[in-house]
This record gives C-alpha cells, structure tokens and sequence, in this order.
C-alpha cells in the first residue's frame, strides 16, 4: 500500500520536532543541517541515476573536491610560502601542460614504433623534468611555519562564492572521468568512479602544500555570525532572557536556524531546477535512454554524450553538497572522507526515497541521516533497558553496552532490505 507523500513528510517533520522537545533544539537544527546537505547530494546522484542510469560510486571524491573548492576559495593567500615555491609550483605546472601537448602531438602526428617510441621518451623525461622542478617547490612550501601554515593558501573570497567554484571543479574532473568511461558498460563505469574517487581523497590527504593534508585547515570563514559573537550582541542577551533561556542556547539555535535558511534556499533552487529538467523533453530523452539506449541510438539519439551531459550536472551538484559541509564543519579534513558516510548513505537515501524522484531523493536525505543520527542514542537507551537487570561490571553487559552504537549498521541494513522487498521503488516511487 502506498502512503501519500504528504503524509512521509508530515512524519518526518513529528520526528524533528520530537527531538527538539526531548533532547534539544540546537540538535535538531544540526540534524536538519546535514539532512539538507544530504538532501543536495542525493538529488545529484538521483539526476545521474534517476534520469540516465548511470553508476556512480565515487561521490566521496566529488564531495571532497567542492570541499577544497570551498577551502582554497576563503582562505587567505600565505604569502611566505608563495614566495618560497608558488613560482616553482606554477613553472611545473606550466612544463606538464607542455609534456602533455608534445604527448598528444606525438600521437597525432607519428606512426608506427616511432610513435611509441616517441610517446614513452616524452613521458620518462616529462616525468623526470616535472619532479625536478615540482618537489623542491614542495619541500620550500611545506616547510615554512609547518606547524601553523606549510600551504599555499586560497583566494581569500567568500566562502560561498567556493559553493559555485566546487560545483565547477567538480564538474570538471566529471568530464576528465566521463570522457574516459562512459563509453564503457555500466559496471565498469561502476569500478572507475569508485577508484578514481579514492586517487582523489588520497592526493587530498598528502599533497600538503595544497590542502595541509591530514593536518587539516580550521577556522573557515562562516556565512552566518558565530556563536561566540553572538553571546555578546545586547538583542541574544534580551531575547533569551524573554524566553528564559541561556545566551549560548539562544546563539546556537538562531546560528544553526540561519544555515538551514541559507542550505533550504539552495537545495529549493536545485529541486526545482531538476524538476523542470525532468519535465522538460530534455528529461523524456534522457529516461527513454535510460529505458532502452538501443532504441534511442536507433532513433539518432547520441547517448555517450547525454550519459557525459547528466554525469557533469549530477557531479556538479554533489561538489555543491561538498563545499556547503566543508562551510557547515568550518574545517577542511580531508582525513574524514570515507566511501561508508559520503557514498553508501546517499545511495540508500536514494534507493529508500524512490530513485527518479527528485522528491524522493530529498525525503530519503531525511529519513536515512536522522536514522543515522539518532540510532546512536536509541541504541544506547535500548541496550540499557535490556541490561538493567544484569550485574554491574559483568563482561557481557559491557559488551552489549559498547556495541550499542553500531545499531545504526543494522538499522540500514534493515531498512534498504525492507525497502527492497516491499517497496522497490521507494518510499515516493517516480511517476
């Protein structure tokens, strides 16, 4: 039997607001925070599998580039460190483009073993030529003030001027990947996205001159007032004296309010962009490839490009989704991205909400990251309830009492085979 749309929602929203009342306002609205940036990425993935059938496994890498997109758009230049390599940095730079143009000339113009030979003389000696330039670049940068700096820097913009930049880079390295893969099938696809994501985190994580690799970058710029400057202003002081609570409640709750603002905003503008995409004869010609992609090559349709047209937007929006957790977190760690929070959750979000559905995306968003959260919890109140009548201190007790949190992998695991077996179309199944 399918429940009403509304009436999804409607349960969601008693959810929130259960935690508000129970727990806390404050983690409610951070609840609510993740939930739409959830929300974001998983209508990125819905367009490139919703609309295409395309298999992207590699959102991890995706969101991780609309992170450093954020980072590197706010943060202040170092100049110190430009000075000791930022040149070197841009002259390597410079001869592996020239590498790379003499490789695909080479190709291009020679035949036979000359052509091979050619082709692995410039690719040794570019090898050879860039490192020699590039690495004592890197030792100058990384090493001035390494405990505080060791980076180049950014742009020093507004952050959120690194939401569009994200979506760009993120778009960009979609077209490198589609370039290369979408011509293969769809497992395949599959295998590249998954292992091109994880070149990316790990180039993220040791190239420090760029991202400070696992020593993180901190203090971002936040688009809205911090809490801290908050608690100062005479109007939090008087409003939470009016409402009898404390000015560092008040902060939390008006700061974490002005995210959702901001998050609910852009995730409006992406669903209803979406929506008229789907709408359009655009959306009809990409779900009839997605349908029968013999079919629509028989009728002239080019379906590698329209497969690279939605793998560019669809990876562009999750870039957006990275940028904007990157400015939620006010950090920069790229030590956190891993494939089980960034790429298997948003998939269930997508499977449970009802994949071609941008509306079903964003409820399963919902759905799955409040499970996520508040199984944690309910774990723990749960296993307290069931060993309250055994002996304090007792090995199996402790055992049971430890293991609580990992509830939440069952929890998924019960819920994505639930949904699977009886409603396979999701929760808001596409129409």
């Amino acid at each position: 039997m399918r429940v009403h749309p509304a009436i999804l929602w409607a349960i969601m929203a008693v959810l929130v607001i259960t935690v508000g009342v129970g727990q806390s306002w404050s983690l409610a609205l951070s609840i609510l925070q993740y939930c739409l940036i959830s929300a974001v990425v998983a209508l990125g993935v819905n367009i490139q599998w919703g609309y295409a059938g395309l298999v992207n496994v590699g959102i991890v890498g995706f969101g991780a580039l609309g992170g450093v997109a954020a980072m590197l758009t706010s943060v202040a230049p170092y100049h110190p460190a430009l000075e000791a390599g930022g040149g070197r940095i841009l002259l390597a730079m410079l001869a592996l483009a020239l590498v790379i143009a003499a490789i695909v000339l080479a190709r291009r113009k020679l035949r036979g073993r000359w052509r091979v030979i050619a082709v692995v003389a410039l690719i040794i000696g570019g090898f050879v030529l860039v490192r020699r330039i590039f690495d004592p670049a890197v030792g100058a940068i990384e090493a001035t003030d390494a405990a505080k700096f060791g980076y180049l820097g950014g742009l020093g913009l507004p952050i959120m001027v690194g939401w569009f930049f994200g979506g760009v880079l993120a778009a960009a390295a979609a077209w490198m990947v589609g370039k290369i893969t979408l011509g293969l099938r769809s497992d395949y696809l599959a295998i590249a996205t998954l292992g091109i994501s994880e070149i990316i985190v790990i180039v993220l994580k040791n190239e420090d001159w760029l991202t400070r690799g696992v020593k993180n970058v901190t203090a971002l710029e936040r688009p809205v007032p911090a809490e801290i400057d908050l608690q100062a202003s005479q109007w939090v002081i008087d409003w939470s004296a009016w409402l009898g609570v404390s000015t560092i409640e008040f902060a939390s709750i008006f700061s974490k309010t002005m995210y959702c603002v901001i998050f609910a905003f852009v995730l409006a503008i992406l669903i209803w962009l979406s929506e008229r995409a789907l709408r359009s004869p655009w959306g009809r010609m990409m779900r009839a490839i997605r349908d029968n992609r013999d079919a629509a090559e028989a009728m002239g349709k080019d379906v590698k490009a329209r497969h690279l047209q939605v793998f560019i937007l669809g990876s562009a929006i999750c870039g957006i989704g990275g940028a904007m957790l990157t400015t939620l977190d006010g950090q920069f760690t790229p030590g956190t991205y891993a494939p089980l929070r960034y790429t298997f959750l948003i998939w269930v979000m997508v499977i449970v909400g009802g994949s071609g559905n941008n509306w079903g995306s964003v409820l399963g968003a919902f759905l799955i990251w409040f499970v996520w959260i508040e199984a944690e919890p309910a774990g723990l109140w749960l296993m307290s309830i069931l060993t309250s009548g055994m002996q304090d201190g007792g090995a199996l007790k402790k055992h049971l009492l430890d293991s609580a949190p990992h509830l939440r992998l069952v929890l998924m695991g019960a819920i994505l085979l639930s949904v699977l077996r009886f409603a396979p179309r999701g929760l808001i199944p596409e129409r």
